[in-house]
């Protein structure tokens, strides 16, 4: 499996979205966001974007007031990761036009959906971003 879960995090430590393709109880989960967090958001802007935590590798990046961190398999390719990251921010981009905390507070059901077209099961099976975002489009227009 690759990514084992996608965090979308403000620069304050909040939880925007939260993605998890493995199951954790609510309490591991609360757990695992708080540690991972605080040890992304204490990094300084010259630190890699790669962090190891218990059994995951994080690659994270922050776009304007928003964290990604992507959990992932420690064989993982973290530039790959990196890449996925700057394309979901693109795909966001187009929809919504400039992504930002508020968007993602007040479409998060489009925001999940954009994800679950690019994922499944923890595999990046989608990069196109015409073929992400049809979808979001037709249900807007019904």
């Amino acid at each position: 499996m690759g990514i084992r879960f996608i965090l979308m995090v403000n620069k304050q430590g909040q939880t925007r979205l939260a993605q998890y393709y493995e199951w954790l109880t609510l309490e591991e989960r609360r757990a695992l966001e708080g540690e991972i967090v605080r040890k992304c958001l204490a990094r300084n802007e010259q630190q890699c974007s790669f962090v190891e935590h218990r059994n995951y590798k994080i690659v994270y990046r922050r776009y304007a007031s928003l964290f990604f961190l992507v959990g992932v398999d420690n064989d993982e390719n973290e530039l790959a990761i990196l890449e996925f990251i700057h394309l979901l921010v693109e795909t966001m981009d187009r929809h919504f036009g400039n992504v930002c905390e508020l968007d993602i507070m007040l479409h998060l059901e489009k925001a999940h959906f954009m994800l679950e077209e690019m994922v499944m099961n923890g595999c990046i099976v989608e990069t196109s971003k015409a073929n992400i975002l049809t979808p979001v489009q037709l249900l807007e227009k019904t």
